[in-house]
């Protein structure tokens, strides 16, 4: 039987899958942008230049990535740096995800630069070759802002109530326990009938009645 002769596969040409990418390195006060684009003889090129991490500059960039018609643009998920380019080029319009350090490590024995940085992450993309990571939605993120503020709200509520029966508790007026929420009433009353400038010295000297029993705020 003939020895099989070698099949031939020609390979895709590039085989890519964005014709138009960005990649920013992030760090903490700048960012390095490398913009990968084709020439008209189908040959392709990058850009390298850096960026400060301000809301002006950002915006900036992301205008002239629209005006570069870029298909998609890679943060890498340094801290929390990567927040302002990632929100303002979202905002701008463009297509952005967001790359774990993990996703994108250089090969090793290259030189590790910003600016090598950047153009790998660039080349990756360009590849497809990142699974980007879950970032909430803008609706979400604002819901997700205000419940956490609510809850930090509620929570120095709580501490600074429980600091004022600790207080009673060390003046020996345990008789107050149950009736905290009576307490805690008659005490907003009083403060808010108060001038402003006068509120702290009235309330060190004023007593404040509940159910008979009378105590003196500190």
């Amino acid at each position: 039987m003939g020895k099989a002769k070698p099949q031939v596969i020609d390979d895709d040409e590039q085989q890519r899958v964005f014709d138009r990418v960005a990649a920013v390195d992030v760090a903490k006060a700048t960012g390095m942008v490398c913009v990968r684009l084709p020439r008209q003889d189908g040959s392709r090129y990058s850009k390298v230049w850096e960026v400060t991490a301000t809301m002006g500059a950002v915006t900036e960039l992301g205008r002239q990535l629209m005006k570069d018609r870029i298909e998609m643009v890679t943060l890498e998920a340094t801290s929390d740096y990567w927040r302002i380019f990632y929100y303002v080029l979202e905002m701008c319009g463009l297509a952005v995800q967001l790359v774990s350090s993990s996703q994108a490590k250089n090969l090793k024995g290259r030189p590790k630069t910003d600016k090598l940085d950047s153009m790998w992450l660039a080349r990756l993309t360009e590849w497809g070759m990142l699974r980007p990571c879950f970032v909430p939605p803008a609706p979400v993120r604002a819901l997700r802002d205000y419940t956490r503020a609510r809850t930090d709200l509620v929570r120095e509520r709580t501490r600074c109530w429980q600091r004022l029966e600790k207080l009673l508790e060390g003046a020996l007026l345990t008789e107050l326990r149950g009736e905290i929420p009576e307490f805690r009433r008659r005490v907003r009353a009083c403060v808010a009938t108060f001038p402003a400038h006068d509120q702290r010295r009235r309330c060190i000297a004023g007593p404040v009645v509940v159910g008979g029993a009378a105590a003196r705020v500190a």
